[in-house]
C-alpha cells in the first residue's frame, strides 16, 4: 500500500514537471519569433510606469516575477488540494470515470466557470507584463488548462473518483470562452459568473429503510456539502447558480442617448434544487443503513433570466478600483429574476442571488 502511494506521488510529480516544460517551450516558441527589449530598457520602463499600468512593450522584470509567483502558486495549490482533499480518500491506479449524469451537470458548469476565470486572470496578468494581447490570451488559456488538468489527474488517482472527460470538456469550454472572445473582439462581451446562497434545509427526521437509524435533510446536506464558508462556495450545488452574463451594448453598432448603458448585462442562469446525491436521493451510510429523501423533495433544474452589472465597464480613473471591479466580476449582482424549472413552474424572484 505504501509503495503504491509513493508510486502515485511520483507520477503526479512527473506530470507536474512535464506540464512545466511544455509551458516553457510555449513561452520560448512565442518569444523566439518576436523582438524583445533589453533588460536595461525593461527596467527603465518599470520606473517610468506605475505599478498597475500595463507597460507598452515586453518587460522582463515583470515577466519573471509573475512567472515565478505563478509556479509557486501552482505548486502550492496542487499540494494544498492533495493534502486537504485527496489524502482523505483511498488512492488507486489511474482510471477514468463517467460522471456525466451526476449532480444534474451542476458541477460541470462550475468547471466551466473556474476554467474561464483562471484563464482570464492569467491572461490579464501576462498582459500586464507587456506581452501583446494576442499572445497573453493564449498563455492565460494554457495556464487555466494546466491548473484544471492537474486537478483532473489527481481525481484519476483517487479510488472514489476518476479522470472525467466531461469535466475536461467543460474546463475547455470555460477557457475557450475567454480565449475566443479575446481573439475575436479583443474584449470580454460574454462572462461566466456565479451567485450563491445558503439553502434552508428541513430538520424533520428521516427513518432508514429498516427503521434502525434516523437522519434529516439538514444532516445529509451538511455531510455532502459541508458547513464552512469555503465548502459552501465550492460544494453547495443546491445554493449555486452559474450565469452567462451578456453585455448587450457591446453588440450594438449604434446607441441612442447611451442606451443601453455600457455596464448593464443580461444574464442567463442555471441552478439545481433538492439534489442530495450525485445521481439519486437515496444513499447508504457507513453502517449499511439505507435512506431516501421524501418524494415531495423532487430533484429538478432551474433556468433563470435576470439583469447584471459588468463592473469592468464602469468608467473609473482609479487603478486599484479597477482591480477590485475585476474581482467583483466573479459574482452576479442581485436583481429581480424570472425562473423556469423542470417541474413546469414559473416563478418571479424580486431579489435573487
Amino acid at each position: 500500500m505504501f509503495a503504491d502511494v509513493l508510486s502515485n506521488i511520483y507520477r503526479l510529480e512527473l506530470f507536474s514537471v512535464i506540464m512545466k516544460k511544455i509551458f516553457w517551450i510555449l513561452i520560448f516558441f512565442y518569444y523566439s519569433q518576436n523582438d524583445v527589449q533589453s533588460q536595461s530598457d525593461s527596467l527603465e520602463l518599470t520606473f517610468k510606469t506605475q505599478f498597475l499600468d500595463v507597460v507598452p512593450s515586453f518587460n522582463k522584470s515583470r515577466f519573471w516575477v509573475l512567472t515565478s509567483v505563478g509556479f509557486i502558486g501552482y505548486t502550492g495549490v496542487t499540494i494544498g488540494f492533495n493534502q486537504a482533499w485527496y489524502t482523505n480518500y483511498k488512492r488507486s491506479e489511474f482510471h477514468f470515470f463517467d460522471d456525466w449524469n451526476g449532480w444534474r451537470q451542476m458541477d460541470k458548469f462550475g468547471h466551466a466557470m473556474t476554467g474561464y476565470f483562471e484563464s482570464k486572470w492569467a491572461g490579464d496578468l501576462y498582459r500586464w507584463t507587456g506581452i501583446p494581447r494576442k499572445h497573453s490570451c493564449w498563455i492565460g488559456f494554457g495556464t487555466g488548462m494546466l491548473f484544471q488538468t492537474t486537478l483532473e489527474v489527481l481525481d484519476g488517482f483517487s479510488e472514489k473518483w476518476g479522470f472525467s472527460w466531461g469535466d475536461m470538456a467543460f474546463n475547455l469550454i470555460g477557457g475557450g470562452l475567454y480565449l475566443g472572445q479575446e481573439l475575436l473582439w479583443n474584449e470580454q462581451r460574454i462572462r461566466l459568473k456565479m451567485s450563491i446562497h445558503k439553502p434552508q434545509y428541513s430538520e424533520a427526521p428521516i427513518q432508514s429503510s429498516n427503521s434502525s437509524s434516523t437522519t434529516s435533510i439538514n444532516e445529509r446536506a451538511a455531510s455532502l456539502f459541508g458547513t464552512s464558508a469555503p465548502e459552501l462556495l465550492f460544494k453547495e450545488y443546491n445554493g449555486q447558480t452559474i450565469w452567462l452574463s451578456i453585455n448587450v451594448a457591446s453588440f450594438c453598432k449604434t446607441r441612442k442617448n447611451n442606451f443601453p448603458p455600457s455596464w448593464i448585462n443580461v444574464a442567463l442562469g442555471y441552478g439545481i434544487e433538492n439534489v442530495f446525491g450525485a445521481e439519486s436521493n437515496t444513499w447508504e451510510d457507513d453502517n449499511g443503513n439505507i435512506f431516501s429523501i421524501p418524494q415531495s423533495y423532487e430533484r429538478h433544474s432551474q433556468f433563470y433570466l435576470s439583469l447584471d452589472i459588468d463592473f469592468e465597464r464602469i468608467p473609473t480613473k482609479h487603478k486599484w478600483l479597477k482591480v477590485v471591479f475585476s474581482i467583483l466580476n466573479i459574482f452576479k449582482v442581485p436583481f429581480p429574476t424570472l425562473e423556469v424549472n423542470t417541474l413546469g413552474q414559473v416563478k418571479f424572484h424580486p431579489f435573487y442571488f
